[in-house]
């Protein structure tokens, strides 16, 4: 089963299903166990053409790939046929899939713990999004909170970017952090990580509707809501824009002007808001964040383990936090998945709650 998803209009969903093809040499059938749907997969959509996300997993249809796609998920699979002499029938691992039952990837690249799938259409994409981690050989991997790992770690890594490219800029010579979409898990998790950092204030921007939730969590020194921006402190400030909303930033920039030292483009959860503001930004030009550019940075300065070294406490940390206001929610069914994708796209989620899917 795949769920397809219309590039024009993100609202528009449909299902398709197709028979398993034979595996060629060198192919794994990867069935998908379980996978997170969470904001960050909506950003995905609303970026696809811009990032590359549609170019990952493709529809079957050639045909239809410029109007259809298939929406990248982070989950857990198991291996249930293999042609590859590397990897093994019943192997468990994490990674990048399409919002469908199953992937065939071509292995590539083997070490102890893992493989990449080297199929020509994702070989000039990132490789940060190709690469499948056996659990087995996987550090970071906990069976008891798999429901936790997979709706947190992937944009986990974006949040730990977010701080480490930050902090990497000598914080730009501010002490407040402006975070937009204050109840979205990478806004959660950048938090967390900037609120560790010494003299470093952290505020949320976030809805009324959210407003409890966020202003309960600590990782936040103060939250705002949206109808309040022109109250924030005039200090020197960061603004990372989670919410993409363009009214939003237009506020946050008028509101500090000069006072903003960077302005930091992360995700679009509010991708269907329409701007009513016009003229000219003040302050610095928003910058897009791509995480795989810094994560590559620090992979070449630190070395890749001393990089997943700290990762895993930084993350270890989180994800035992992370416990303690995330409630996961198992989603069963092709059409309770398109139902739980609609309330993201709708902004009709409780923050509070992580959905785990399965076909």
């Amino acid at each position: 089963m795949d769920i397809e998803i219309s590039k024009s209009d993100l609202h528009t969903t449909r299902q398709e299903s197709r028979a398993s093809l034979a595996l060629n040499d060198g192919e794994v059938r990867l069935v998908v166990d379980v996978f997170g749907l969470t904001s960050n997969n909506i950003t995905y959509g609303v970026m696809g053409d811009l990032m590359g996300y549609w170019q990952f997993f493709p529809v079957a249809d050639a045909s239809d790939v410029a109007t259809w796609g298939r929406l990248p998920v982070w989950g857990f699979a198991n291996v249930q046929e293999s042609k590859s002499a590397d990897v093994s029938v019943g192997q468990r691992v994490f990674g990048y899939f399409p919002l469908a039952g199953e992937l065939v990837v071509s292995v590539g690249r083997v070490d102890e713990s893992g493989f990449s799938d080297v199929v020509e259409h994702r070989s000039t994409l990132p490789h940060v999004y190709n690469r499948y981690a056996l659990v087995n050989k996987d550090p970071l991997y906990d069976a008891s909170r798999e429901g936790l790992d997979l709706l947190l770690r992937p944009l986990f890594i974006t949040s730990f970017t977010i701080d480490d490219f930050i902090a990497d800029n000598d914080f730009f010579g501010a002490s407040t952090m402006v975070i937009s979409s204050a109840s979205a898990k990478t806004s959660i998790a950048a938090a967390f990580l900037l609120k560790e950092r010494p003299n470093i204030h952290v505020i949320g921007l976030t809805s009324d509707a959210n407003m409890d939730f966020t202003s309960e969590l600590s990782c936040y020194d103060e939250v705002f809501s949206y109808d309040r921006i022109e109250q924030l402190s005039l200090t020197g400030a960061v603004y990372i824009d989670v919410a993409g909303q363009r009214d939003i930033t237009q506020r946050v920039h008028e509101h500090y002007g000069e006072g903003l030292k960077y302005s930091m483009i992360v995700g679009d959860t509010h991708w269907d808001a329409v701007a009513t503001s016009t003229g000219t930004l003040l302050g610095p030009k928003p910058t897009l964040l791509f995480a795989p550019v810094q994560i590559a940075k620090r992979r070449e300065e630190w070395g890749r383990e001393v990089f997943e070294e700290k990762v895993a406490k930084a993350w270890q940390e989180f994800l035992s936090w992370s416990a303690t206001w995330l409630r996961v929610t198992p989603v069963k069914g092709a059409d309770e998945i398109v139902a739980t994708y609609l309330d993201l796209v709708n902004g009709r989620i409780d923050p509070s709650i992580g959905h785990v899917c399965a076909f």
